[in-house]
């Protein structure tokens, strides 16, 4: 449920409106990498944020704070940052045939900082990557990640997109819980007798990696809610998928079990987004 883009959005978000400290973005970071970097993409990415050019040496987590303050621009009135969650077929507030959209479609998150001109502001996009060391062939499992890179973009006007209500992304979100669990009790029932792991225990041990990932203390419990009832369906679409080979016997079961799960996705997403704005403006509430 929990992504870098998240993270990074909260917490720099929190500490531009005083409610945190840098020390606290950098802890969130932290979680998911040892390392972090920041470049600039392109020279007018690195003129309007002040990152090195044309020298691509890569600057530390500490200049991604100042690369953020300066695309907000010195006297923000409300949260400047946005995050977006795209999918083939799904880009919904990124600008169209650029190479930000392009990175970020396969990267599945990105930032969208839109800092106010009039203050001093500018608009861009970053898109994280992990990098691993050379994994050993021979293992069955995969490296921990070794650092983090963030590439800034400079962009055009980002389209601009109504995020979802959080009161209707929670209801849709109860109805997405029942279709995905009554999903995964079909699972559990074709699968009995197989030699796997229980799946609502599977879905439980996911559902533990992401409590690790804290929330600034002003988000609202209504959005919190949320975002934990969208981990939840996330999970169940996770072990699901990878229990239906095993789980079903017939193909047009699996495309059954698949018709039934794919909408879920898009709301899953929809609810993330809208739970992550409404904690990005609690911030700047009196």
């Amino acid at each position: 449920m929990w992504c870098p883009s998240v993270s990074l959005s909260v917490w720099a978000n929190a500490w531009l409106a005083g409610a945190a400290a840098p020390d606290d973005v950098l802890d969130a970071l932290s979680l998911w990498a040892p390392r972090h970097s920041v470049t600039a993409y392109d020279s007018v990415a690195a003129g309007c944020t002040g990152l090195p050019w044309p020298d691509l040496t890569n600057a530390g987590a500490v200049s991604m704070l100042q690369t953020l303050r300066t695309a907000t621009g010195p006297a923000p009135n409300g949260t400047s940052i946005a995050v977006v969650l795209p999918v083939p077929g799904d880009v919904r507030g990124l600008a169209a045939g650029t190479q930000f959209q392009r990175d970020a479609v396969t990267v599945g998150e990105a930032i969208i900082v839109s800092g106010d001109p009039a203050r001093g502001g500018t608009i861009v996009g970053l898109v994280p990557d992990f990098e691993y060391a050379d994994a050993d062939e021979d293992s069955d499992y995969e490296s921990e990640p070794t650092a983090l890179s963030w590439t800034v973009y400079s962009l055009p006007a980002v389209p601009v997109d109504v995020p979802l209500d959080l009161g209707e992304a929670e209801y849709e979100l109860r109805a997405a819980v029942r279709s995905a669990a009554d999903a995964l009790g079909t699972l559990r029932a074709g699968a009995a007798g197989a030699d796997i792991d229980d799946p609502r225990g599977l879905v439980e041990q996911l559902l533990e990696a992401g409590h690790q990932h804290l929330v600034p203390d002003h988000a609202p419990s209504r959005a919190l809610r949320v975002l934990e009832n969208a981990a939840h369906v996330d999970a169940i679409m996770t072990v699901s998928a990878g229990l239906m080979p095993i789980g079903l016997q017939t193909s047009s079961e699996i495309q059954i079990a698949n018709d039934a799960l794919r909408p879920l996705a898009s709301v899953v997403r929809s609810a993330r987004m809208a739970a992550v704005n409404a904690i990005l403006w609690s911030a700047w509430q009196d």
